[in-house]
């Protein structure tokens, strides 16, 4: 009698409803859908049917190819030192905020009030938040980005063609390429410049207001400087010209603040006779991305009432994310900017005093900074782990990446926007270092 031959490699690879249902995959079907996991199986399925994998390695297979995200945003450690980092995101949302976040992600009242089904206020507690918040301002509006917040204000005040001034020295690049002049063109307003690039006077303004001027522009130059001989026309002497005043803060602080005198708040600026202030959320105020206006309510009612308000205003997690912000504990963002030095230097020379002597590591002084446009030449003094310029590379091919500052030559891992508590994961990405295929070693 013949002896049955092997088994086809085949015959045993898994069904696919039964790798579907394997703990591992099931959860990957939650996280990134049933459509793009059963496609990993029937490619790792394929594969051992082709003989280049053992059936019994399936489902690991699978699940290997699969992203452990639901996003193609990756998470990074924030090591440069620059706390309203744009390129990564700027303003890192409080445990708070993100709480708000998740539980306005379904059904939400919105715009409705509850005791009578009627529809109401768009985030209402939001404005009452921001109104709280700060000094004198009488409403309140939100819209999608700080830009979306200025264009509204122009659009709404000078949009049927009637003039904005604003000094030729507030003539701003805001990041990328979009500049101040075309925003306002693309409004309907006509720009009119007055006074010059480093002096301009509120004769200047005067002389050029008329029937034709439908506000006044004052921005703030928040990602340079202008020194020497120069001069600007405050808020409170713009106010006397009897017309709208728009001021453009851009970074969001909404009350002074002994660690950046110099740069302007909102209660401030509405004290001072603004009749709108325009600001980002995400900046220094520690929120989501939003546009923020704050100012008298006449005005900012008329903004509200402008067809493209609608087209501008953001969404129900941000709403929620910005409240919890304002009422909430203090934004990471503050607790970055207030660092203690002494602190960093610890962290920092704890970090460095486990590396291997191949490494050069050393503590270094690190002149943090603002970021995002705001405060530009305020230094925030810190310190740093200093490493050969190649480290930086290597340390953003870790998972987590870790983004760090090459400065001079050198890689430099600065703890200021690093919480405390994640200084393990940094400490194993340094362990790690010239191990990896991102290494110039």
């Amino acid at each position: 009698m013949s002896q049955p031959g092997p088994v086809d490699a085949r015959r045993r690879v898994p069904r696919t409803d039964a790798l579907l249902a394997e703990p591992g995959l099931a959860g990957a079907v939650a996280r990134i859908g049933r459509d793009r996991v059963k496609e990993a199986v029937r490619s790792a399925q394929q594969l051992a049917r082709d003989g280049a994998i053992d059936p019994s390695e399936v489902a690991a297979v699978a699940l290997a190819s699969l992203p452990r995200r639901s996003t193609s945003l990756t998470p990074v450690v924030n090591a440069t030192g620059v706390v309203v980092h744009t390129n990564i995101g700027r303003a890192p949302l409080s445990p708070a905020a993100v709480e708000a976040m998740t539980a306005a992600a379904g059904y939400v009242d919105v715009e409705l009030d509850l005791a009578t089904a009627q529809r109401s206020r768009r985030g209402r507690g939001t404005l009452e938040a921001l109104v709280a918040a700060v000094p004198g301002a009488e409403a309140a509006l939100v819209v999608n980005n700080g830009a979306a917040a200025l264009v509204l204000a122009t659009t709404a005040l000078a949009g049927d063609g009637r003039e904005v001034l604003v000094s030729r020295g507030e003539m701003v690049e805001i990041g990328d390429g979009f500049r101040l002049p075309d925003l306002i063109a693309s409004t309907g307003a006509r720009l009119r410049e007055v006074g010059t690039t480093n002096r301009t006077t509120l004769q200047d303004y005067a002389a050029a207001t008329g029937p034709a001027t439908g506000c006044v522009l004052k921005v703030h130059p928040s990602n340079f400087r202008v020194e020497g001989f120069t001069s600007a026309v405050s808020v409170r002497e713009l106010a006397t010209l009897g017309i709208p005043v728009v001021h453009d803060i851009g970074s969001g602080l909404l009350a002074p603040h002994r660690l950046l005198p110099d740069e302007p708040d909102a209660a401030t600026a509405i004290r001072d006779g603004a009749s709108v202030v325009t600001c980002s959320g995400d900046k220094l105020l520690g929120g989501p991305q939003a546009g923020i206006v704050l100012g008298r309510a006449d005005v900012v009612e008329r903004l509200r009432r402008h067809p493209l308000a609608r087209a501008v205003r953001c969404d129900k997690t941000t709403l929620a994310a910005l409240e919890a912000t304002l009422r909430g504990p203090q934004p990471p963002v503050w607790e970055f900017l207030e660092a203690d030095a002494n602190n960093l230097h610890q962290r920092c020379a704890a970090l460095a005093a486990g590396l291997p002597d191949e490494l050069e590591a050393s503590v270094v002084p690190s002149a943090g900074v603002v970021g995002g446009g705001g405060a530009p030449g305020q230094v925030l003094p810190g310190w740093a782990v200093s490493l050969p310029e190649w480290a930086a590379a290597d340390l953003r091919a870790q998972d987590p990446p870790v983004l760090a500052r090459v400065e001079r030559g050198r890689c430099l891992v600065d703890l200021r926007c690093v919480p405390q508590q994640d200084d393990p994961t940094v400490a194993t990405a340094l362990a790690r270092l010239g191990r990896g295929p991102a290494s110039g070693r």
